[in-house]
């Protein structure tokens, strides 16, 4: 069985004769009726009356017809929802992110201009980023500065330079910079390994002669805040992600030098065209949502 000879069947059912169908389908009549023929001769089975001046259907025929409305009515729904994942009013975007903030300004216009796509956000650090793009586990990632790893591409977001914090109760709440030669005497508080912050501020440490041991490590954003918040110790953050919390103090670390941290959006380079991925980047790219503005969101 041939689609074709099931096509020619039912529009010629559905329009009513042999030259409407052939006028919808762009073909000619006597290929058309070629592809009906080759369908009734390879099942033995007569579906149209031919024998008055209009084509009326067999009760095989009749039989057939209820079963290719079903079949095109699907084939019609999919064109369809294929046409609206094209046009993007629908989908899934799944983002992972070392953290919300630098995306919330963009999510909010993606939301306006594409309310039909489902986006969801999951957190991590910036291997876990990585690996989740490779696993095609995410879509888009955000995390600090664009890898150099074969395969992702993407583009810088903002830069910003990385802060000490400490609970408004702590002794070093008011001092007005903490020099990195200074903080081996006290104890740091640490994101887990694969955190692009602890790397950038151990390998500072490092060029300075000094080596850091943190006291505490914890594994997310969150975690060390609370610690931080709770008086066990000095907690690391970009200050474009620090934000507003109340209970948490910001102290700039001297000199900035290699404390700086930049944010990336990343992809797969061999899926930058997927549409849905496209739409987000190129909203990213386009200057149209201010990125700079740091966000009331807590530190950590």
């Amino acid at each position: 069985m041939k689609y074709t000879q099931l096509r020619a069947f039912h529009y010629v059912a559905t329009e009513g004769g042999f030259s409407r169908a052939a006028s919808a389908l762009n073909l000619t009549q006597p290929a058309l009726s070629d592809q009906v023929r080759q369908l009734e001769e390879t099942y033995d089975l007569l579906l149209f009356d031919r024998s008055r001046k209009q084509v009326s259907l067999t009760p095989a025929g009749e039989d057939l017809l209820t079963i290719t409305r079903r079949l095109f009515e699907a084939e019609r729904e999919a064109a369809e929802f294929l046409t609206e994942r094209r046009s993007l009013r629908g989908g899934h975007l799944r983002i992972m992110a070392d953290a919300p903030h630098h995306l919330l300004g963009i999510l909010a216009e993606f939301r306006v201009r594409y309310p039909g796509v489902r986006v969801t956000m999951t957190f991590g650090n910036s291997e876990q980023v990585v690996a989740a793009l490779k696993a095609y586990e995410a879509d888009v990632g955000v995390m600090g500065e664009k890898p150099d790893v074969q395969g992702i591409s993407g583009w810088i977001l903002n830069e910003a330079p990385i802060v000490a914090f400490v609970a408004r109760n702590s002794p070093l709440a008011d001092r007005s910079d903490l020099p990195i030669a200074e903080l081996a005497d006290h104890p740091l508080v640490l994101r887990e390994e694969g955190s692009k912050t602890r790397a950038k501020l151990l390998a500072a440490a490092k060029d300075a002669g000094i080596t850091l041991t943190p006291a505490i490590e914890a594994e997310g954003r969150e975690a060390v805040r609370e610690i931080v918040a709770a008086g066990g110790g000095i907690g690391f953050v970009s200050m474009a992600e620090f934000g507003a919390d109340s209970r948490l103090v910001p102290i700039p670390v001297r000199p900035e030098s290699g404390l700086m941290m930049e944010e990336a959006v990343v992809y797969l380079t061999q899926r930058g065209d997927v549409r849905l991925i496209r739409a987000f980047l190129d909203l990213v790219m386009s200057g149209e949502v201010d990125l700079s503005a740091p966000t009331a969101a807590s530190a950590g």
